[in-house]
């Protein structure tokens, strides 16, 4: 479990690109470098500061991530290329928060990309055994198989049992993702940015009952990037610490025995959340009820359902009495997913977990202000990949104070960038390239077309 004490390591920029559908007209190479520049600007700092490198993607070949990485230069850092399944970003983020919480690093530029393919997950190594497929035929033996896309059919089930156990019905889920899709009105980077009612999201294409096509996240491409520091990295640069935003706690768990326990619910790892969950806010002295906003892996509906209960944001078996109180959106109890969480937002596998990051840091930085929950000391992210992994985060100010409103002028006077990230998409200058690419080891070569690509598209 999580040590009891950790040198501290801070969130000091983040970037991300617009999530949307994947039709093969971006690739990756743009996606990273997108991120990862926009990151660099965030954290007003070059790559030649950077010492470690983690690139975070599930579908590509391998050393993708040095294809990313040498676009910002090729100054022989160590580059680490990432896969955990959805919990990829995350486990980036946990790996580069280990090097500095370790010594081993100061600076540490974490990018995740995914280009994917149209509709539902797809496996490509078909000659070996699945990492999944005994978590498939546990779940062949308990609910059996449908012509359901795969994932569908385990959340889904895990929503049927939720239901069967605790009195939950088909419009507790369905709310969940109209709320989901209403918050991503407010979020210029998520793939779809429309609102339903519940009687649009309930009577949408059934795919696994109680999910609906509205309650199922989408397949993306889009990057997302963090630049992580250390403590000595910050105090030389005090003028940002307004901005760093401290990883209080966070922890990183797979699979309990419980997995197998034939219940639907475990087997969608309930349990290695509960851990990291437990381990994550421990770490970091703060309880669940100082949490006012959060954002959680909701790749379906249902999963929203049962891992509000394993955070214990609810009382165990009332997820579905939270939701029907209003409390998971403005005005309740607490904010799930401002961002409009996987459902609305997209889910590009190795970027989700660290756009999660960013959209924290935003809320604890004041930033986020037309979706800002006022007042927030501490945030919780959880990132969960079927295979399987969790990573749960608690996020707090450096300053240790409660979050308020920034203006979107304040904003683009202290960044030099005129604008508000937060709350507007926008591209960069060649010169603003310039200014965060190495100056000492870069290649045009290995840039090639990139830049001119990615402003292409703004």
């Amino acid at each position: 479990m999580a040590p009891k004490q950790r040198a501290p390591c801070y969130v000091l920029g983040v970037g991300m690109t617009k999530f949307i559908k994947p039709r093969g007209k971006v690739d990756y190479t743009e996606l990273g470098f997108e991120a990862g520049v926009k990151a660099m600007l965030d954290a007003q700092v070059s790559y030649d500061d950077i010492e470690t490198g983690i690139a975070c993607y599930c579908y590509g070949d391998s050393t993708c991530g040095q294809r990313v990485f040498y676009q910002f230069g090729m100054t022989q850092i160590p580059i680490y290329n990432v896969n955990n399944n959805c919990s990829t970003g995350s486990t980036g983020l946990n790996l580069g928060r280990t090097m500095i919480a370790g010594g081993m690093a100061d600076a540490v530029l974490v990018v995740g990309f995914e280009k994917m393919f149209p509709g539902s997950l797809q496996s490509f190594f078909n000659d070996r055994a699945n990492p999944t497929g005994t978590t498939a035929e546990m779940m062949k033996a308990t609910r059996g198989i449908t012509s359901a896309p795969g994932a569908a059919q385990m959340f889904g089930n895990a929503g049927r049992e939720y239901m069967e156990k605790y009195g939950a019905k088909a419009e507790d889920f369905a709310e969940i993702a109209r709320v989901n899709h209403e918050h991503s009105k407010r979020n210029p980077y998520s793939q779809f940015q429309q609102e339903y009612t519940l009687e649009e999201v309930m009577n949408a294409p059934m795919i696994h009952a109680p999910l609906t096509k509205l309650q199922c996240c989408p397949t993306s491409d889009g990057g997302a990037a963090a630049v992580l520091v250390s403590q000595d990295f910050l105090d030389a640069r005090p003028h940002l610490k307004e901005q760093a935003v401290l990883i209080a706690g966070q922890q990183l768990s797979t699979d309990a025995a419980s997995l197998f326990s034939r219940s639907s619910i475990d087997l969608m790892g309930y349990e290695m959340t509960k851990t990291a969950a437990k381990a994550a806010l421990k770490e970091a002295g703060v309880t669940i009820a100082e949490v006012k906003v959060c954002e959680l892996h909701d790749c379906f509906s249902a999963n929203e359902m049962i891992v509000i209960d394993a955070l214990e944001l609810s009382e165990h078996g009332k997820a579905h009495e939270m939701v029907r109180k209003g409390d998971i959106t403005y005005g309740g109890k607490m904010v799930i997913n401002p961002s409009g969480g996987l459902i609305s937002k997209g889910h590009p596998l190795g970027a989700s977990g660290i756009a999660q990051c960013a959209e924290l840091v935003w809320h604890l930085r004041g930033w986020a202000n037309q979706r800002l929950v006022e007042g927030t000391t501490a945030a919780l992210q959880h990132n969960l990949g079927l295979g399987g992994a969790v990573v749960v985060t608690v996020y707090k100010r450096a300053d240790g104070k409660a979050c308020t409103p920034v203006s979107n002028e304040e904003v683009g006077r202290r960044n030099g960038l005129g604008y508000n990230p937060a709350v507007e998409a926008k591209g960069f200058t060649k010169a603003q390239v310039d200014r965060v690419r190495s100056k000492t080891a870069r290649s045009e070569w290995a840039l090639q077309d990139t830049e001119q690509k990615v402003e292409a598209r703004f």
